[in-house]
């Protein structure tokens, strides 16, 4: 392998390896500030927490939730980290946009929110929840999001 290659790919390596993750631990005080926020209203949700690939990182199903509310949650979550913003944000841009709510990975019902970094510089993941009405699965994702110290919008 010539040197110029071999050393960009161990520049792209380490590089990638110091780009903040969402690690398990913060995703599970997403989950945990979610759910406290659903008792304290007597909610019930399902909530998934992605990181920036969309990948699982931790989730838990409220009492009184179907596994296809789950699978909905996971969804919500899945476009928002696809997207980079709220599934609300998605459904305003399938009412302008025609076709786009056919796009992969687009969810037009709120609940499902991007994850940024406490300074607000650095998209983690998403998180998304489900098994209420839209309004309030949106308020448990923010409510969780805010519990772990995060922000569900970028620094301006």
């Amino acid at each position: 392998m010539k040197p110029l290659l071999l050393a960009g790919l161990l520049l792209g390596s380490a590089a990638a390896a110091q780009m903040p993750a969402m690690d398990a631990k913060t995703a599970q005080a997403i989950v945990d500030g979610c759910a406290a926020h659903a008792a304290a209203k007597r909610q019930s949700h399902a909530i998934a927490v992605v990181d920036a690939g969309g990948h699982l990182v931790a989730a838990l199903r409220m009492d009184g939730n179907g596994t296809g509310i789950m699978d909905f949650a996971l969804a919500k979550a899945q476009a928002s980290a696809a997207w980079g913003g709220s599934t609300e944000q998605l459904a305003e841009g399938a009412r302008s946009t025609p076709g786009f709510e056919r796009a992969p990975h687009v969810v037009t019902v709120a609940g499902g929110m991007p994850i940024w970094s406490a300074d607000g510089r650095t998209r983690l993941g998403a998180v998304g929840a489900s098994g209420e009405a839209p309004a309030d699965d949106a308020a448990c994702a923010a409510a969780g999001i805010t519990a772990a110290g995060l922000r569900a919008d970028r620094a301006r």
